[in-house]
């Protein structure tokens, strides 16, 4: 008899631990809670916290250039100029450059090659020589110098310095490295900090250049500091640019972390 009660009150337990727990389920999902876990997105890959919004991931799509043409055009590691793409209005402006020969890359687009001659001519009334580096660049040539510099130092470090063929703004005509009259630091980290960077940093502006690749900036532009390197805006632009402190993607309102 003893046992048969015993069994009885087993069975009463079991009885009711099931039936609060069926009751605890109940309230859950009249309350709009579950237990289950959130749905893994598709190709059990995390949503990604950089989408702008627009459909298109940072660093992990490209747009095309539409209007490749435009003066502030803007060319960098999200925005690649059309293939084939050649500008149709280059001109060698009248500069001294590091090499004598009549070479590609002493070519600009017409406005730029004006102001150029013209920020070279303001900055040697100032008494500061300079020399131009390297200007225009076709995409067979930037696809050479990018796989020269993957070659040497890997892929991911050659694109902080360098960009992907179609992705430079060399290719558009409207950019310059320079470097001082002595020919030194072209193109190079020690250009940083001497008269002719400091100059260039308080006037180009004047002339319708920024510089690209300001110091701090290297999320927002995908390059490192580049004190030589000049872009072509327009002097209203390249005013406000400079003087605010920001990069031509601020500017334009489409800044993107780089990824």
């Amino acid at each position: 008899m003893t046992k048969l009660r015993l069994l009885i009150v087993c069975f009463l337990v079991i009885a009711l631990f099931i039936t609060g727990c069926s009751w605890k389920n109940h309230l859950a999902q009249k309350d709009g809670k579950t237990a289950n876990f959130p749905p893994v997105p598709a190709n059990n890959q995390s949503p990604d916290p950089a989408n702008n919004g627009s459909g298109v991931q940072n660093g992990t799509d490209m747009q095309v250039v539409s209007n490749p043409d435009v003066i502030p055009v803007l060319v960098n590691k999200h925005n690649m100029l059309p293939d084939n793409y050649n500008p149709s209005d280059l001109v060698d402006p009248d500069i001294p450059f590091i090499f004598e020969k009549k070479l590609e890359k002493r070519k600009m687009r017409v406005a730029a090659a004006a102001a150029i001659e013209k920020l070279f001519a303001g900055a040697k009334r100032d008494g500061v020589s300079l020399l131009g580096v390297s200007a225009y660049r076709s995409r067979d040539t930037q696809t050479s110098l990018f796989n020269h510099y993957v070659n040497v130092d890997g892929y991911e470090a050659a694109r902080t310095y360098s960009a992907v063929p179609g992705t430079s703004e060399h290719e558009t005509g409207l950019a310059i490295d320079v470097t001082g009259g002595n020919g030194k630091c072209a193109a190079e980290d020690c250009f940083e900090g001497t008269l002719e960077a400091d100059w260039l940093q308080e006037h180009a502006s004047e002339y319708g250049f920024i510089i690209r690749y300001p110091k701090g900036k290297d999320t927002i532009t995908g390059y490192q500091y580049e004190p030589w390197h000049l872009r072509y805006v327009g002097k209203a632009i390249a005013k406000e640019i400079m003087s605010r402190g920001i990069t031509l993607e601020e500017y334009l309102e489409t800044a993107q972390v780089n990824n």
